[in-house]
């Protein structure tokens, strides 16, 4: 137990997820993460995490069209805010504009208008991660065609991407006493609002310890290449004393089973829609995963460090056509579903969280004088 940065220090009971981080496994409501995210939709798993099941057919129809109906009212309330927020990063443009809105459509309007474009208003008939693809602009098409033709025959690759968005979703929806995920319970303790506390929760999963490594790793593959050059490359950063982005975790011993998930779902994605989707981009991540792992461990044999939930989120988000600049928001478009449960979770059953510090700085030299 190390109270500095509550490592092994327990501060609440929760039936939302389990992290097991010797074994590598993560389990959401009783249910593996593997089997989730290959198997069911954002929504299947928002309810799942909201209500305790997965939902039946009537249920998961039902909250299908809340959300749509839910994405269409907030994009009408966007109206002047998308031209103001266009200018800042898509972290920061999603912090001021949650207190209003819903964070899908802020951060897939933000995509469009800092791409100089319109944007693009939502199709409630949609499940979310389609949705949210097509008002992102996440194809070249997307953005011209009306509400209603996303699956049309013209983009048979879209309907592949959206599958491939869901599993990313799923598997990044929750992940037992993170960061952010601590946050809102702490202001939901305090019984504030459930808008103030994601927005708290935000706030610590824009910070790049916890939220923000998904691009570098993109830049990383990008450097490097191609798969011949991977040695190379990770031998002359680990000399010059860089960390290999991507690789290791807080609480993961052994390979992130987000990884394994999120590379899957990229593989599934290349034979639905054709190799030239995730292309050589998914053998390159392979690669160098190999390779960072083996010369990690000659380094560190005694701390093996494997590859995290960030890099393959790089591969997926990079290959449903998503700018890296959105991807620490899209990581919020799916995390909102677990801090939602969380907070609820909160308020159902915890106290007020004020943990206690330590003093560890100077004494008074001697009693201070009482008034007379």
């Amino acid at each position: 137990m190390d109270a500095n940065g509550l490592e092994g220090v327990v501060v609440a009971d929760t039936a939302l997820s389990d992290v097991d981080g010797e074994r590598g496994r993560l389990v959401i409501r009783g249910h593996d993460v593997e089997a989730l995210a290959l198997a069911h939709d954002f929504e299947a798993v928002c309810a799942l995490l909201w209500s305790g099941a997965l939902p039946g057919a009537a249920a998961h129809a039902a909250l299908r069209a809340a959300l749509g109906r839910g994405r269409v009212h907030a994009f009408a309330r966007l109206g002047s805010l998308g031209d103001a927020l266009a200018a800042a990063d898509a972290m920061d443009a999603l912090r001021a504009a949650l207190a209003h809105l819903r964070a899908g459509e802020i951060a897939a309007a933000w995509a469009r208008r800092h791409a100089g474009q319109a944007s693009v208003a939502p199709d409630p008939s949609l499940g979310h991660a389609a949705d949210f693809l097509r008002m992102a602009g996440a194809h070249a098409d997307a953005g011209a065609l009306p509400a209603g033709t996303y699956r049309s025959a013209r983009m048979p690759a879209l309907d592949a991407r959206a599958q491939a968005l869901d599993a990313y979703l799923v598997a990044a929806a929750d992940h037992g006493m993170n960061a952010s995920t601590f946050t809102a319970r702490v202001v939901a303790s305090t019984h504030s609002d459930a808008v103030s506390a994601v927005v708290a929760a935000l706030g610590a999963l824009k910070g790049p310890l916890h939220g923000g490594a998904p691009g570098p790793v993109l830049e990383m593959l990008d450097a490097i290449g191609t798969p011949d050059r991977a040695a190379s490359w990770i031998a002359g950063e680990l000399a010059a004393g860089r960390r290999i982005m991507g690789m290791g975790h807080r609480v993961y011993r052994v390979r992130d089973p987000r990884a394994a998930v999120l590379e899957r779902a990229v593989e599934r994605l290349r034979a639905a829609a054709g190799p030239g989707l995730a292309g050589t981009r998914l053998e390159l991540a392979r690669a160098v995963e190999a390779v960072a792992v083996a010369s990690l461990g000659e380094r560190r044999p005694e701390r093996r460090l494997a590859a995290n939930v960030e890099f393959y989120t790089a591969v997926i988000l990079d290959a449903v056509g998503l700018p890296p600049a959105l991807f620490s928001a899209t990581f919020a478009v799916a995390r909102v579903a677990g801090w939602l449960a969380h907070i609820d979770e909160q308020l159902a059953g915890g106290r007020l969280i004020r943990p206690a510090s330590r003093y560890v700085g100077p004494r008074p030299t001697q009693a201070a004088a009482v008034p007379a």
